[in-house]
């Protein structure tokens, strides 16, 4: 898998200073969890799903959660385990694919994994692993233990991505020692925790509310919070890669707000169609929630329609200044440390503070590349939903 792997070598040399690694199933957590980039989920009761999932893909989409949980009506779930297993059992060829996304299942109680792998036979092989809803301190165990039993069946790893979503991280007085259970019970599965997901609706749904298009999950206080709480229990430093909750719109009809999106970068670009189809989109609003998400230590993005993955990955793509910044750290720090300004002389680079940051960014450089110095968000989005190639 490589991101950007759509674009032909003239656009990737005009677009990057340093191209997107390729990534493979067994490369390390912490260079995947960079790699999940706009996760799509996709209702695994879909007609066509082994086609939606090498169509997405074809499009960019390199990571994918089909779901058997809150997107499956209560009397569908027996159709929709056969129907998931019938249609990935088509992806499978002994050799292996490339053309495949990393795929998760998001099952719906803790006996599903083996009933899944039961049902595919040897076409297990293209489930990478399992989202686990409704994670809690108390039940997560079965949810890991399940896990387990399937990898040993298997002889691989499976990863894991258990949600946090549940009412005790809602609630004030429970959430602290809640994710600290959550921690203590993750710890022993360290190895194969790719990320924590935060499932921000059902978050909501614990105080009846739900996010309004024209605000980030950042202005809804209640569950503001709980993000900070999650990220600063289970997000540390040396923890687990904690991925940014769903963006649920895709079609902006009415606006209370002006739009958040300057007309300047894209008339400099002579590009001004673009912006329209973002905002016609609603896509402005994904595009600041993106960027808060980041800012606030969250690595990908959950995302429930197609045009809402090429916008998460053009800003995933590291900037020529932020790379040097980094690159500038890195080196400061192997000299002895201190300060220095930057090399765009418009910042100071403190080589202790920022080095973490620094170790960071330079993974997702290594994933998502680096831009060429002139090449902008702009140009990066306008390559990646190109409706030619679309």
């Amino acid at each position: 898998m490589r991101q950007f792997h759509f674009l032909d070598a003239t656009d990737r040399a005009q677009l990057f200073h340093k191209e997107p690694v390729e990534l493979h199933r067994d490369d390390s957590l912490d260079l995947l969890a960079h790699g999940l980039g706009a996760t799509l989920y996709i209702p695994a009761t879909r007609d066509e799903l082994a086609a939606d999932v090498l169509r997405m893909a074809a499009r960019g989409a390199t990571s994918c959660v089909l779901c058997l949980e809150d997107a499956i009506p209560d009397g569908a779930v027996e159709y929709a385990v056969n129907h998931l297993a019938q249609q990935l059992a088509t992806l499978y060829t002994p050799e292996g694919r490339a053309d495949l996304p990393l795929i998760f299942v998001r099952v719906r109680s803790s006996d599903q994994p083996a009933r899944l792998l039961g049902l595919m036979g040897e076409a297990a092989a293209v489930i990478d692993g399992f989202v686990l809803p409704k994670f809690s301190a108390a039940g997560g165990h079965e949810y890991l233990d399940a896990v387990t039993d399937c990898e040993r069946t298997l002889g691989r790893r499976l990863m894991m991505m258990p949600v946090i979503e549940t009412p005790e991280v809602m609630y004030h007085e429970s959430r602290i020692d809640e994710l600290l259970g959550i921690r203590d019970l993750l710890a022993a599965h360290a190895d194969r925790v790719l990320a924590v997901r935060i499932g921000a609706t059902d978050m909501a749904s614990v105080f009846a509310l739900r996010r309004p298009r024209d605000l980030t999950i950042y202005d809804v206080r209640l569950i503001a919070s709980a993000v900070t709480d999650v990220v600063n229990v289970l997000g540390r430093p040396g923890g687990h890669a904690v991925t940014g909750p769903v963006w649920e719109y895709f079609t902006a009809p009415d606006r209370i707000f002006k739009p958040q999106l300057r007309e300047s970068p894209f008339a400099r670009k002579d590009d001004r169609d673009l912006r329209a189809r973002l905002l016609a989109h609603n896509l402005d609003g994904l595009i600041r929630e993106v960027l808060l998400d980041r800012a606030n230590g969250l690595i990908g993005k959950t995302v429930i329609h197609p045009s809402h993955v090429p916008v998460v990955h053009a800003l995933a793509v590291v900037t020529h200044e932020e790379h040097d910044d980094a690159l500038g750290v890195l080196s400061a720090k192997e000299g002895g440390g201190g300060v220095a300004r930057s090399s765009y002389r418009n910042k100071m680079n403190e080589a202790n503070p920022h080095l973490a940051w620094a170790r960071q960014l330079m993974l997702r450089a290594d994933v998502f590349g680096v831009a060429a110095p002139e090449a902008t968000f702009v140009d990066l989005l306008a390559a990646a939903t190109d409706e030619d190639r679309a």
